[in-house]
């Protein structure tokens, strides 16, 4: 099922501020069309809301003639037993209308819920690769879960709790008036004015300390999460003192606000109750003058003793509701941030999808910089002609990782242009592009999932058939013949439970299937031993064959092969060629080359020494 449409988005970057409230109600109003989506279902549970407030508001007017009949012996049996079926009839009728009203709206509900959510994680997925290299996952996921809990009360709590209430208050206050001693609905007024004026002001003044709350609590679930998944780095450190002093400090933080929020929570409550002491003292004292004067009956008592307590214990749970409202809405803004928040990298209205005709790859004077202060590339063009490899060489933080973020488009270029058969990237959609571009990056992340279904994850809607031969190509089925659980082995998070070398084989047999006209091998065995890495790097080799390729690489010994090498320095091309090319230069390339050479020899030497 399709979710409602999302209002529309906020200029890039912008967040609802979490100290201003409108961006509170801005966030609640967004739930809208996820409820209005369903206005048959949400129409027909106002009308038995409101069969239910009727009938609750008409049962102390029968009780009051059912005690006034027993008053008086002389009166007909009949008379109050009419009035006692009708009371039960009205209690049952509160009841039935309120679980019929919550069966008909438990649907809007949970797909109001499942909408956002769903929407939610579509826009976690569309923002650009600078979002989620700055967020914390588990800041993020308690924002989420917290956010989603809100939801739900928000939704259910707004609709028929406020507005209802209040409306049932201003019935009894009318009946009130018109029955009675003005002073009743008079009495009944002002406690409902004076209540929700002092709601209002100290939940708002709590809501500092709502916030404080969220925060430190966010703070210290990412702690604990941040620590867990460097599990490994604790470990070889020995640092699980240190991570777990931490985590108390962290908890520590979110203890005091904590604190702070139920002491200021416990104020509130004893504000309420004392206003509404005040008003059922003021009615019951009207009531028992009344009745001592003769001017009302016994039954008048019992319905405004009846009305009390019908009023005022909602009137009660109304304050806990707004204050509660509040706290989701706070909640929230984080939630609906996310919702808000306009991705960086967007497709241009114009953009049409990438027409991949030969696969020429072209960077046309590209510069980059992640920070403005600190430019990565500068003036970079090169071509990679259909069907052939380049390979980018240079020290750490020459920019060559960048090239494939930008190739991409997880960023956009700062200057230049980079275009795929003549094709500008900036003009072209960025599902088509990513689905022609394949990737094996230097750490291959795998879903704690089956084997299976992280092979065909290259092209999840491919056959058995297809994603066995993608494993075999791979040469994945030698080692998957040797599990217990062939293809159904579980991987465990982030694929901890395969080796590098197998886990590059998954990324490879990844690839396979995907089938893409261009390929981007990332430093895609510099992790990888020099037995594994051969294997490897043959196996790249094969699957690059008639594919345009472009290999970032840190061993120069996987690019001897290419059809050109390029060396990056600062964001500059400072040499290119071929393999034999550039080391007759005897320049940066021949340097780095002599520099591995002996590398490698002295972990040789170091092999052969160890006993």
């Amino acid at each position: 099922m399709s979710s409602p449409a999302v209002p529309p988005s906020a200029p890039a970057q912008a967040i609802p501020d979490p100290v201003q409230p409108a961006a509170q109600w801005r966030a609640a109003w967004s739930l809208a069309p996820y409820v209005w989506h369903y206005k048959g279902r949400v129409l027909g549970a106002f009308a038995l809301l409101m069969l239910a407030k009727l009938a609750n508001v008409s049962v102390p007017l029968v009780l009051k003639e059912i005690v006034d009949g027993l008053q008086h012996p002389d009166t007909a049996l009949v008379a109050p037993l009419l009035f006692i079926v009708l009371y039960g009839l009205l209690r049952f009728g509160n009841t039935a209308f309120t679980e019929l009203r919550d069966s008909l709206f438990a649907r809007v509900l949970q797909r109001a819920m499942r909408g956002v959510i769903y929407d939610v994680f579509r826009q976690l997925h569309l923002q650009s690769l600078r979002f989620h290299l700055e967020r914390r996952t588990g800041g993020l996921a308690a924002d989420i879960e917290r956010g989603a809990r809100s939801i739900r009360f928000l939704i259910n709590f707004s609709l028929f709790n406020i507005g209802p209430t209040l409306l049932e208050i201003l019935m009894v206050a009318g009946i009130l008036f018109a029955k009675y001693d003005p002073w009743f609905g008079a009495i009944t007024l002002m406690t409902l004015v004076v209540y929700i004026g002092f709601t209002v002001l100290v939940t708002n003044w709590r809501l500092e300390f709502r916030r404080a709350m969220n925060e430190t609590d966010a703070a210290a679930n990412a702690r604990a999460v941040d620590s867990l998944l460097n599990y490994e780095t604790v470990k070889f450190f020995n640092n699980e003192a240190y991570e777990a002093d931490r985590l108390k400090q962290a908890l520590g933080r979110a203890e005091d606000a904590a604190v702070k929020s139920e002491v200021s929570l416990a104020l509130l409550n004893v504000g309420q109750a004392a206003i509404i002491a005040v008003g059922v003292t003021a009615m019951m004292w009207l009531a028992a003058q009344g009745v001592a004067d003769k001017r009302m009956t016994i039954g008048d008592l019992v319905l405004v003793n009846a009305y009390l307590i019908q009023l005022f214990i909602p009137l009660n749970f109304l304050g806990t509701v707004y204050r509660e409202i509040r706290n989701a809405l706070t909640d929230m803004e984080k939630l609906f941030g996310i919702l808000h928040r306009t991705p960086e990298i967007l497709d241009d209205p114009d953009a049409q999808p990438l027409a991949v005709a030969r696969g020429e790859v072209r960077f046309e004077d590209v510069s980059f910089a992640y920070d403005a202060r600190r430019p990565i590339l500068r003036g970079l063009s090169f071509t990679i002609p259909a069907g052939r490899t380049l390979a980018v060489v240079g020290s750490s933080g020459a920019g060559k990782s960048t090239l494939a973020r930008l190739l991409f488009r997880f960023y956009d270029v700062t200057d230049g242009r980079i275009l795929i058969d003549g094709q500008d990237l900036r003009q072209v959609t960025q599902k088509s592009l990513r689905a022609a571009i394949g990737m094996v990056p230097q750490d291959t992340v795998l879903f704690n999932d089956t084997l299976y279904h992280n092979i065909a994850y290259g092209r999840p809607e491919a056959s058995r058939a297809e994603v066995l031969e993608a494993a075999r190509a791979a040469h994945l089925d030698r080692f998957v013949a040797g599990l217990p659980d062939d293809y159904e082995t579980r991987v465990g998070e982030r694929g901890l439970k395969l080796s590098g070398g197998e886990k590059q084989r998954v990324a490879i047999a990844r690839a396979i299937l995907k089938n893409p006209p261009i390929l981007v091998f990332d430093e895609a065995t510099s992790s990888l031993d020099s037995t594994t890495e051969q294997a490897i790097q043959a196996e790249l080799a094969r699957i690059s064959e008639n594919r345009t390729t472009l290999v970032i690489a840190h061993r120069l010994s996987t690019v001897v092969d290419a059809d050109e090498i390029l060396v990056l320095e600062a964001g500059r091309v400072v040499e290119r060629g071929r393999h034999a090319t550039l080391l007759a230069l005897d320049g940066r390339y021949a340097e780095l080359w002599r520099l591995q050479l002996r590398e490698r020899s002295s972990l040789e030497d170091t092999g052969r020494a160890a006993p």
